[in-house]
This record gives structure tokens, sequence and C-alpha cells, in this order.
């Protein structure tokens, strides 16, 4: 197993979802964490905790299947949402904390495809962005645009 080497930071930002806390003390144990409430994980909904195996078959899934993943999940929350709620708390983040030398990130794997899609250079789409558990990217940020992306 190939392990990160995860450079240090100014400031740790976490979803306040318990997993990315646990991985944020662990990652940065000297830390202190601040909580970014718009990072959590998207609200799946009646899908929340199910695979495929559990929803094939469900209606309710074929027709979220066929949308090609736009429609909102039932009781839950809509892609595009999602992604706005994840761009809007980068906005809110990278303005609190402007004079920080680094902001580490500790988030879902759809939050940084949400993040990067919007303010990535080299552009890519939201799936271009895909990332590994327990890996990430290391990305300059020059007030606009996180620039110059490395995989960690």
């Amino acid at each position: 197993m190939q392990h990160c080497a995860y450079p240090r930071c100014s400031v740790l930002v976490s979803s306040p979802m318990q997993r990315c806390l646990q991985t944020s003390a662990i990652l940065f144990p000297e830390q202190k964490i601040h909580i970014q409430d718009a990072f959590r994980e998207c609200d799946f909904g009646d899908f929340e905790g199910k695979n495929y195996a559990a929803l094939n078959g469900d209606p309710l899934y074929q027709a979220w299947i066929d949308s090609g993943g736009t429609m909102p999940f039932p009781n839950g929350e809509s892609p595009d949402d999602f992604r706005l709620r994840c761009c809007n708390g980068f906005r809110q983040t990278v303005s609190e904390y402007a004079d920080a030398d680094s902001i580490a990130l500790v988030v879902h794997g759809g939050t940084i495809m949400a993040i990067l899609s919007q303010f990535s250079l080299p552009h890519r789409d939201y799936f271009g962005w895909m990332t590994d558990n327990a890996h990430g990217w290391l990305c300059a940020f020059d007030g606009t645009n996180l620039t110059n992306p490395e995989k960690l």
C-alpha cells in the first residue's frame, strides 16, 4: 500500500462528519481543526448507505440512473445544490483564512471533485477529479483559481 505524505499547514479545515474529523486528527495531530459545515458529504436521501446491489430494481434508483445522475436524490440533495454548497464553502474558507500561509482541507471525494471542477486550472469536469480514499491534491491558490494540482 502506498502512503501519502501530507505537507504541514497553517490552517486545517474539515468536514463536520466524524470520518473527516478522525482523519484530520490522525494526519495533523497537533493542529486545531476548524469545521466548515458546507464541506459535509452530499445528502443521498433514501439512497444513503446503500450500494448498487441494494438499490438494483428500485424504480427511484433507476430514474436517477436514467437522468445521468442529475436529478436530486429522493428525499436528499440535488447534485447541483451539493456542488454549489461546496464551492460556496470553499469561497468562505479562503476568505476567512486569507492571511494563512497554507490551508489543508480534509473533506469527502465529492467535495474535492466539486471544488476542483469549479476552481482548478487546468480545468476538468467533475468526474475528472475522482480521488482515491486517503489521497488528495496539493494546489496553489492565486485568489481566484487553484493551480498546478499535484496528486498526493
